[in-house]
């Protein structure tokens, strides 16, 4: 019996973990995760914000295949992806947390309901056992039952009634700690597992949390002292940033506090760091609260002798910049945005030479869909973008391995066409790719100017080389490998048949 639970959280960054030596935040759940199992400590997203990253985790394609380019984009209805391949399995898969489907308009009438959920369905082929809305109705609901009373604007859950406008301060959210949001998806997942203790079950658990709004319940909004976290890697001033870029300019000068902590008045570029690093802290509780409910899975696990046959990933949908360069979310170029963490851990005994070990390689989240086929030992077909990872957790790497990670981002608003009115860029050209290596950091814009990093000399990205003649054959040989990479991975669907004398001829590779 083959057992598979896929853990999705959102917005983690890829540091934030104990085991892999931040200065103050403990997750002693996941360190034992990854003390069993392996640690992919350069593993990236493909795409921002949750919808494209998502739509990339779980179909194992890139942006520039799927094309669910923002919040909202429909999924087109033959893209198929991990559900399907694991109805073709036998498998029944089962799905609790937080998701970002919009259904293909072609094959479903235009009044269908799901248009109305702002991106938040379910994708195709899941069986959902417990999610939310965008007004989060389900568990609100919850809370009802348990005495609270829901106010009129549903995110206000989360804050107590004194809460006044102003800088980010730290107070604890009115929902206890057993009913939060977190405790509430983990508690379906646990009553879930309950029911299945004889068949081989697929499990995706998602949480909303670390996703704004930045508030904890008692006691993790006390967790962690604000002077013990890191301060935000950025220029010295909001100008010097946005003079880096146009599109970093356009955010700098748009992204609101509110939209992370519900009572912030101004722009989040105006934060002073004492004020981002009271938010960090806050951010690590809820990371650590997480880390708790995981650890009751775990125990379950455990108690019902089900770790030796489960295949656990631990990963989430892209990172957050929490102040980084004067910015708070995801809506930029910055490895912050992308990097993401990965756990996983493999009961098999062929696995046993590598726990508790790093893999240096780069890896992305397309790689997670061909993963899990090749641990239930079936074929992953040549349109999927990623590769295995099953061979490095076991101690046997390919002779060939990718030398570069490749993102995307685009940032139209269909909506409001707001970034194109501002950039003056058609909205089909509001995009961008990246390729980023141990050397360099390439973004290649398609009506924007390009950028061009030293890694090596500039790990947080502030120096902008683009236009630096010293550099020119670097940016020109990136530029290459970039095309060279869009022209290799384009929709393979179809590509790999042809017909001949003898009929039709499939070359899988």
């Amino acid at each position: 019996m083959k057992n598979i639970l896929l853990i999705v959280v959102d917005g983690w960054r890829a540091e934030c973990l104990g085991s892999l030596g931040h200065p103050c935040l403990k997750t002693p759940h996941l360190d034992r995760l990854s003390a069993e199992g392996v640690t992919f400590v350069r593993h990236f997203a493909q795409a921002v914000p949750c919808a494209p990253a998502r739509a990339s985790l779980l179909s194992g394609r890139y942006l520039m295949t799927h094309r669910v380019v923002q919040a909202g984009t429909p999924w087109p209805h033959d893209l198929g992806g991990l559900p399907d391949e694991l109805h073709l399995a036998g498998y029944d898969p089962a799905f609790i947390g937080y998701a970002s489907h919009v259904p293909d308009p072609r094959t479903t009438e235009p009044g269908d309901a799901r248009f109305t959920k702002q991106g938040h369905a379910v994708m195709d082929g899941f069986r959902i056992v417990r999610t939310k809305d965008p007004d989060f109705l389900p568990y609100l609901d919850f809370l009802q039952a348990n005495g609270y009373r829901p106010p009129a604007e549903p995110f206000d859950i989360w804050h107590p009634d004194n809460a006044a406008p102003g800088p980010f301060s730290i107070q604890p959210s009115p929902i206890d700690k057993t009913h939060s949001d977190t405790a509430w998806f983990v508690d379906a997942a646990l009553d879930h597992l309950r029911q299945r203790p004889d068949s081989p079950w697929f499990l995706h658990l998602g949480t909303w949390r670390p996703h704004p709004p930045y508030i904890a319940p008692r006691p993790y909004h006390t967790a962690y002292p604000p002077d013990t976290m890191p301060p935000p890697h950025r220029q010295t001033s909001v100008d010097a940033e946005r003079r880096q870029h146009p599109m970093h300019a356009y955010y700098l000068d748009r992204i609101q506090r509110r939209a992370f902590f519900r009572n912030g008045t101004g722009l989040a570029s105006d934060m002073p760091v004492d004020e981002v690093k009271a938010m960090r802290a806050v951010y690590c509780g809820l990371l650590t609260e997480i880390d708790d409910h995981l650890g009751r899975v775990f125990a379950f696990l455990r108690e019902t002798d089900q770790w030796r046959n489960t295949l656990i990933i631990f990963t989430s949908d892209h990172g957050d910049m929490l102040g980084d360069h004067h910015l708070l979310g995801k809506q930029a170029y910055f490895d912050p945005a992308f990097r993401i963490p990965l756990i996983v851990y493999d009961p098999s005994p062929s696995a046993d030479k590598t726990r508790g070990t790093r893999v240096e390689l780069f890896t992305e989240s397309v790689d997670i869909l061909p993963t899990i086929l090749d641990w239930l030992g079936r074929p992953a077909s040549r349109v999927y973008d990623g590769r295995s990872l099953m061979p490095l957790c076991r101690g046997a790497p390919p002779e060939t391995w990718r030398d570069a990670v490749h993102f995307e981002y685009d940032f139209r608003d269909v909506v409001t066409g707001d970034p194109q009115r501002a950039l003056g860029v058609p909205m089909d050209a509001c995009s961008l790719a990246a390729i980023r290596d141990d050397a360099f950091k390439y973004v290649h814009f398609a009506a924007l100017p390009p950028l061009l990093f030293d890694i090596r000399a500039d790990p947080h990205e502030m120096i902008d080389l683009a236009d630096d003649p010293a550099y020119r054959d670097v940016l020109l040989a990136y530029a290459q490998r970039l095309l060279s990479w869009r022209l290799l991975h384009a929709d393979r669907r179809l590509t790999g048949y042809a017909t001949s004398r003898s009929g039709l001829v499939e070359r899988p590779e």
